[in-house]
């Protein structure tokens, strides 16, 4: 990281992490539920001294603020509220976006947004689309709604190494790289993630969307970067995504599950050759032929059959 700025947006301090701050080119990277902006670290690097990276942490995760009122700052239509003013912020009137998990439903949201679809140019979506595998989703909620803790660094760095196995690293180096941006001190000492454990309230609260019908709705050319094992997006989705988007770019990520961590040459280099070709004119948007049930409100369901 070459340099971290802090942008007050509706009482929060949302700060983004910044690479190549003086490069010509912008590529705003968002992360997943719960990690934060330094994730694309390796992303950068790989990707080279031509990007600018932005990479903000959502409210609640890594250095931005933590909401006091979680039911109202932990939803998607927040989440895309920051989004555009940060973009407005940095000057940035179109952008390309990549966005992993959480933040690839985000990008799916603004660039099918008829007020705002124009601020993006292309779109990245790292192991997520408008269809995700309901076990994979019930398990991720159920791991990130309670507050893990941890005697020792030790004891915090092998269960984040466990749970987080399928992102793809491989070095040692890198998974305390990793755990050490991952954790936080407890008041007694003990360590957590670094993290809001009521993020996961966004679940409960969150307005239920048709996905599909954001996914036929997006104008900008689209790349879909599928971890090879992934339990969130399962394989049979992706020709029911490019049915309704027949420019669709997808990349399968071997030793992957969810969610690649974009650390590779093998997986930069697809990303950096689909940023560099010209922006295709795009279809006019079909009527969705896919028939989802609400996502969110599925899963709202489930939280609280779950939890409550």
């Amino acid at each position: 990281m070459d340099a971290l700025e802090f942008v007050r947006v509706r009482e929060l301090d949302i700060a983004v992490r910044i690479w190549n701050p003086d490069a010509p080119r912008t590529l705003i990277a968002w992360h997943g539920l719960a990690r934060h902006g330094g994730d694309f670290a390796a992303l950068a690097r790989e990707l080279g001294s031509e990007w600018r990276i932005l990479a903000p942490d959502t409210p609640g995760r890594g250095l931005s603020s933590w909401s006091l009122f979680p039911a109202h700052d932990y939803l998607y239509s927040h989440y895309l509220t920051i989004a555009i003013a940060l973009l407005d912020h940095y000057q940035l009137e179109q952008v390309d976006w990549l966005g992993t998990s959480m933040g690839g439903l985000l990008g799916i949201l603004i660039a099918a947004n008829e007020q705002h679809r124009a601020r993006i140019s292309r779109l990245i979506l790292n192991d997520v689309g408008p269809e995700l595998n309901k076990e994979g989703l019930i398990a991720l909620s159920s791991y990130f709604g309670v507050t893990h803790r941890f005697n020792n660094f030790a004891d915090l760095k092998a269960e984040l190494t466990k749970h987080y196995a399928s992102f793809g690293i491989t070095r040692d180096e890198e998974w305390r790289e990793l755990a050490l941006h991952s954790a936080r001190r407890l008041p007694d000492g003990s360590w957590t993630y670094h993290f809001d454990p009521r993020i996961g309230e966004q679940f409960i609260h969150d307005t239920p969307r048709d996905t599909w019908a954001d996914w036929a709705n997006i104008r900008c050319p689209i790349m879909v970067i599928r971890g090879e094992t992934s339990t969130l997006l399962d394989a049979e989705t992706l020709p029911k995504m490019a049915e309704a988007q027949p420019t669709l770019t997808t990349l399968t990520a071997a030793g992957c599950g969810h969610a690649p961590m974009l650390n590779t040459p093998e997986q930069v280099t697809p990303i950096r050759h689909f940023l560099n070709e010209p922006a295709r004119a795009h279809r006019a948007a079909a009527p969705s032929t896919a028939v989802s049930s609400s996502l969110l409100s599925w899963l709202t369901k489930q939280w609280r059959r779950w939890f409550h």
